[in-house]
């Protein structure tokens, strides 16, 4: 498949820009509200401005968007302020709408990127189609849903994609509507070489006070652009209200991100990150034997659990076990839901090898 595109050449977003922001209202409610929008997002400096038009909503009867209308208004916001726009899409006919109403970009909805179903209708929708898709990750982690749906894209032709890291819905207890899992980011970097990834900190934050945060957290870790959602006068939104910023807010924190370099060429910087490198392949050189030494012992363990008949699995046991990692690593100064998550899927190996 074609290599993906870098976004400085989508032709989007103004030469030089960093990072590439999106921004926009959460829906398109009125003419006279996107325009209002529109223009607070143009002076804070963003370069493509985004408004829902179609609204997938958990239950009937909800605002579910202006629909097809909306377009028009996303024409005019763009002939007033000279950005680009773009809107979410959820099937063939919204494509099919969006690109004859000349839409600049188009993004694929968390809930959407779950199906492959209507994916697959969306690409198809779009194939000879020269247009930018951004595909936000599904509801779940999983990771190979999404690199699926960019698959699909790449199948389909598009060549200009980029991915968007919106948060997931997990058990684990965050204060942020949809937990970031940052992981996942790295994780469809490494699978999919050179794709640009975007982060959605008002989907992941689910309030607005935590959306700057975010959006620093997500460029310190080379995120390329960012999708936040502003409205005029948030308190008044038909559809998440509460994530969303206002023009002033949004101005105030595009103003003060620190965008990093994705390299420098000091001389000191290099030789220092080169000898640090080289400590940490020693530590993980000794990990791996250290960890190949715990899984004899455990074959060990399950071999003599079989001899006597003995289960192999000792809950409390482990429970102890963990409590006291759990103890070790507050002494030490080590986050402790970082040693959870690496001995629990250690133990999980440990009983593997005992069967």
């Amino acid at each position: 498949m074609a290599a993906f595109v870098p976004v400085s050449q989508w032709g989007l977003f103004p030469d030089g820009d960093r990072p590439f922001v999106v921004a926009g209202p959460c829906s398109a409610e009125s003419r006279e509200q996107l325009l209002e929008a529109a223009a607070g997002v143009k002076a804070a400096g963003a370069g493509v401005l985004r408004a829902g038009l179609w609204k997938p909503r958990t239950h009937p009867g909800g605002f579910e968007g202006v629909g097809a209308k909306g377009l028009a208004w996303l024409a005019e916001a763009r002939e007033a302020t000279g950005l680009r726009v773009c809107t979410e899409v959820g099937g063939a006919q919204h494509v099919q709408a969006c690109l004859k109403a000349g839409i600049d970009m188009l993004w694929i909805g968390a809930r959407t990127t779950a199906n492959p179903f209507q994916v697959q209708e969306i690409c198809d929708a779009l194939r000879g189609a020269d247009v930018p898709v951004l595909v936000k990750n599904p509801v779940s982690p999983d990771l190979d849903l999404w690199i699926g749906a960019i698959e699909r894209l790449q199948a389909a032709g598009i060549t200009r994609i980029g991915a968007v890291l919106r948060g997931f819905t997990t058990l684990d207890k965050t204060p942020y509507r949809n937990a970031p899992v940052w992981d996942m980011s790295t994780r469809i970097r490494t699978r999919l070489k050179g794709l640009p990834l975007f982060v959605d900190p008002s989907h992941m934050a689910g309030a607005a006070e935590y959306v700057k945060e975010l959006s620093q957290r997500a460029l310190d870790l080379g995120a390329c652009g960012l999708l936040i959602e502003v409205h005029p006068h948030p308190q008044e939104a038909l559809s998440d209200a509460a994530q969303q910023l206002d023009p002033a807010q949004f101005k105030d924190l595009i103003g003060n991100l620190n965008v990093r370099s994705s390299d420098t060429t000091d001389g000191t910087y290099a030789r220092t990150l080169e000898e640090l490198r080289a400590r940490i392949d020693g530590v993980d050189s000794r990990l791996l034997s250290l960890l190949e030494e715990r899984m004899r012992i455990s074959r060990s363990i399950g071999a003599l659990k079989k001899e006597y008949g003995v289960s192999i699995l000792q809950t409390g046991r482990w429970e102890a076990v963990m409590e006291g990692l759990r103890k070790e690593a507050d002494a030490i100064g080590l986050d402790r839901s970082m040693v959870e998550e690496i001995f629990s899927t250690i133990h999980d190996y440990s009983v593997k090898v005992q069967e």
